[in-house]
């Protein structure tokens, strides 16, 4: 008796998930076009305003930069599968009842979430690519300035 509440209660938790996941998706989505302007914004001019800084500061500033950027990367995919799977086991316990048009409505939300999590992965991965080519580079100068300083003393 207690293992079919317990199933019950795991499967509307399961189920009140969904709306968690997409408003996860939906502020990723929006997370993501936040650091696409950025990375923008350094690549036409953002980063030569940090020449002048200190090698600690710019390293402190291009360690927040990059992190948000991986948190996007790993979290669009795991969002984006459970987004996928939730909506699978109404829409398959609805299939055993002869509601196709409930599985068709899970069907579509299950690969929607997929395809926007994977797509949230890839671009801040390669946003995460780039920024640590960017920065690395900017960092090398940076060290240098601060040698060729340090030398002339």
């Amino acid at each position: 008796m207690i293992h079919g509440y317990t199933l019950g209660l795991l499967h509307h938790l399961v189920g009140w998930m969904l709306y968690p996941v997409l408003a996860g998706l939906a502020l990723c989505l929006f997370a993501l076009l936040w650091e696409t302007g950025i990375t923008l914004n350094e690549k036409f001019g953002g980063l030569r305003t940090l020449q002048s800084v200190e090698s600690m500061v710019f390293e402190r500033y291009a360690a927040t930069r990059l992190e948000r950027v991986d948190l996007l990367a790993r979290s669009g995919p795991v969002l984006g599968l459970m987004g996928t799977l939730i909506p699978l086991g109404p829409g398959l316990a609805a299939l055993s009842d002869g509601h196709i048009d409930q599985l068709a409505t899970a069907m579509t939300v299950a690969f929607d979430t997929t395809v926007v999590g994977l797509f949230i992965g890839l671009i801040g991965y390669m946003l995460g690519r780039v920024r640590r080519r960017w920065y690395e580079t900017q960092l090398m100068d940076i060290e240098q300035r601060e040698y060729d300083v340090a030398a002339t003393e």
